[in-house]
């Protein structure tokens, strides 16, 4: 079984001594598995960051055997970020949610189209604001969607509108339910990433019997610290 695609890197762990095995999120088939030989070696290792894209060439015996990878390096994306605390622990972040949430070669190309966007919105001035649009356009095309304006009411205090959840009748804010990115205040800033991080853990994790990964936690920590 021979094939070829385009894939970011989502995670390498140790094999061997001189292999490991990682994972891809590709253009054809999604989420995908298996060696790639001479990891360790120089050449290779150079490159071998989560986030990196590559063009792959697959190969198994069968469909039931564990296949190896050649890689070929498309982009470099990761390593423009390695002295950016924060945009480094994003990173690190959503690509082990999409490696939690994925399905083993199952296509998405939906999902291949938004880590491309994830990169562009990186080197943007507002990029904490629409990263948050971006976690939430990723959940709804991993199935799990969360519209706000179905889930608050919209109260005029003091001149101003604000809105709250039906729910529980905490603030949410303004930003999160008309869609904007301009102007954002800190607070509402970490309120927003919070509130999405609720629903990530109540409404996606704890269904699939996940709980919330220290990657997450280590980026909305750093969040904090702005």
């Amino acid at each position: 079984m021979n094939w070829q695609d385009k894939g970011y890197l989502i995670s390498s762990n140790r094999y061997n001594e001189n292999s490991s095995i990682i994972e891809l999120f590709t253009q054809d088939r999604g989420k995908v598995k298996g060696i790639l030989f001479g990891a360790t070696s120089k050449k290779i290792k150079n490159y071998l960051f989560v986030g990196n894209c590559f063009h792959i060439n697959f190969s198994s015996k069968n469909e039931n055997s564990i296949g190896n990878f050649k890689l070929e390096i498309d982009k470099v994306n990761t390593p423009i970020f390695l002295e950016d605390q924060i945009k480094l622990s994003c990173i690190v972040n959503i690509f082990n949610l999409i490696k939690l949430l994925t399905v083993e070669n199952q296509k998405n190309a939906k999902i291949f189209e938004l880590i491309s966007i994830f990169f562009e919105l990186l080197t943007k001035e507002n990029w904490l604001t629409s990263y948050i649009f971006w976690e939430l356009d990723l959940y709804k095309n991993l199935g799990y969607e969360l519209n706000f304006s179905n889930y608050t009411k919209k109260i005029k205090l003091n001149g101003t509108h604000k809105y709250f959840s039906l729910s529980d009748e905490k603030k949410v804010p303004n930003f999160l339910v008309e869609n904007s990115i301009e102007n954002i205040s800190k607070e509402d800033l970490i309120a927003g990433i919070d509130i999405i991080g609720n629903f990530l853990e109540k409404s996606i994790l704890s269904q699939n019997n996940l709980s919330v990964p220290e990657t997450r936690i280590s980026f909305v920590n750093l969040v904090r610290k702005l």
